[in-house]
């Protein structure tokens, strides 16, 4: 847990604005996905819900989505000095200004407050577990929504605030557990993190691989570009917080909480999200992968059927088909591969890698660009087609590998991870950005490109592998283009090789 106070001076919006943040790749939801989901936006206190997401809130009211605003204290601890005010009084107060910024933000549609201890929401998960279930089941109802289709959103399960990490928690593990996409927005973390914090180790038994992953968090997430509109809505809404925003009086005890170099970090064009897709059930391989949509025949678990089992899996796919998703006659495909050549910010490689190459049809185009080119796969089947596709090239080689268990030898300037990284387990797609991280040279490219839409069956799908590597490699961006169907991203590796000892102590 980090220790800081609200007075604390902490990291700038200066700091911020230069160190990253503006870059962030856009949250992938536009309007018609945002009306046709329901959101049960979850706020600790009085102002957390207009900090964090009021301009989520404003576009949410202006798409026609279906929106249930749970409270869950009164914010009555926020002066515990004040001479003149006590909580019972300060709770009515800050439940009157939370009204007045539903009003400004959604309308003055339904909400609710669930009168707990402020200062004391570990002591009653249970209870907003209870109010969670209950709110998804009503908004579910009312609108026919499925378990994927419901929209937590929530405090940043590590924001340093109690009671913020115990409400992001809760919503947490009942995504997992119910099937729920969600959204976590951070407040405190942008006086406490900042924008050059190292990436964690991952060791559990590193006693700064916790905080340095959360303080590193940021790189993972999305921005959620706001329209005038939203933010002139968002501003109203905090201006209705007076008794946070402004001194209760000229005594002490009585000083304002919320001063302006704090609000800097929410006067921004945008809001930040992490995002997390609702998991699908598991049974069937995503129609991105399999076109036929059959399950493995021994059913089972996401990780019998991850990296190790994928041989038997996809050896089965090109069986069936010599070019199941159409590389060589597809548009989409065509033109993927274009945009992914284009993105290469190199004109040529000394040695190049690409991961999952299935048939060849991206490796016959890499290869020219490169001194020395191997491609591996997982399928024997797919790896005989892309040989024969090769062949005319010396110097391309391909290779039957399982990534991340197994691993060629060398070191590459260029690495290629496209349609790859959703097959493998969070672990195992850990496991491989480990990999590249030790493989890529100094200055070094990796290109990533996935495809954008749910893959149900699996754990991960491309926008959160992208995420993923972006938080664990910290590495500088070379460029990004998104669109519905998918991401094409560029990472650099740093010029010099970090001190291994220094990466193994908080990387």
């Amino acid at each position: 847990m980090v220790s800081f106070t609200h007075d604390d001076p902490g990291t700038s919006e200066a700091v911020w604005a230069t160190g990253g943040a503006a870059e962030l790749p856009e949250l992938p939801l536009d309007h018609g996905e945002l009306a046709g989901r329901a959101f049960i936006v979850l706020a600790a206190h009085p102002d957390d819900e207009t900090l964090g997401a009021g301009g989520l809130l404003a576009r949410l009211h202006a798409v026609g989505a279906a929106v249930r605003v749970l409270l869950c204290t009164a914010g009555e601890a926020s002066h515990p000095g004040s001479p003149t005010t006590t909580p019972e009084q300060l709770a009515a107060v800050r439940l009157q200004e939370f009204g007045g910024a539903m009003t400004q933000l959604l309308g003055g549609r339904e909400w609710q407050c669930l009168g707990l201890p402020d200062g004391k929401l570990a002591e009653h998960r249970e209870q907003i577990r209870a109010a969670v279930h209950e709110a998804v089941s009503e908004v579910s109802t009312a609108c026919g929504a499925a378990a994927g289709d419901v929209v937590l959103v929530a405090p940043y399960r590590s924001d340093g605030h109690t009671d913020h990490d115990v409400l992001g928690s809760v919503a947490a593990d009942f995504s997992a557990a119910e099937g729920c996409a969600l959204l976590e927005y951070p407040i405190w973390y942008w006086l406490w993190a900042a924008p050059d914090a190292p990436v964690s180790t991952g060791d559990p038994a590193d006693p700064a691989s916790s905080a340095g992953s959360a303080a590193a968090a940021w790189r993972g997430w999305f921005r959620l570009p706001l329209t005038p509109a939203e933010q002139q809505a968002k501003a109203a809404a905090m201006a209705a917080h007076r008794s946070q925003v402004q001194p209760l009086s000229g005594l002490p005890g009585d000083e304002v909480l919320l001063p302006a170099a704090f609000l800097a970090h929410f006067e921004r064009p945008w809001e930040t999200f992490a995002w997390y897709p609702a998991s699908a059930p598991f049974g069937h391989v995503p129609s991105r992968v399999v076109p036929s949509r059959d399950a493995p025949s021994d059913g089972g678990s996401p990780h019998l059927y991850a990296a190790h089992d994928a041989e038997r899996l996809f050896d089965a796919v090109h069986a069936r088909e010599e070019d199941p998703w159409q590389y060589t006659s597809s548009w989409y495909e065509h033109r993927k591969r274009a945009l992914t050549l284009a993105a290469l910010p190199a004109s040529s490689y000394a040695a190049g890698l690409e991961i999952g190459c299935s048939i060849g049809t991206l490796s016959v185009e890499l290869a020219p660009r490169c001194g020395s080119f191997l491609a591996v796969d997982a399928s024997s089947t797919a790896l005989d087609h892309a040989a024969r596709r090769l062949a005319h090239l010396p110097a391309a080689q391909t290779r039957h590998l399982t990534v991340p268990d197994e691993w060629p030898d060398g070191s590459f300037d260029l690495i290629v991870v496209s349609e790859v990284g959703y097959y493998l387990s969070p672990a195992e797609l850990g496991g491989l950005l480990d990999r590249i991280r030790d493989a890529l040279r100094p200055g070094g490219t990796l290109v990533l490109c996935h495809w954008r839409h749910p893959v149900s069956g699996w754990e991960l799908d491309g926008d959160a592998v992208h995420a993923a590597a972006r938080r664990q490699l910290g590495w500088a961006g070379g460029g990004i283009y998104r669109e519905r169907d998918f991401v094409l991203e560029v990472l650099l590796a740093p010029d010099t090789v970090p001190d291994r000892g220094a990466r193994e102590r908080g990387r």
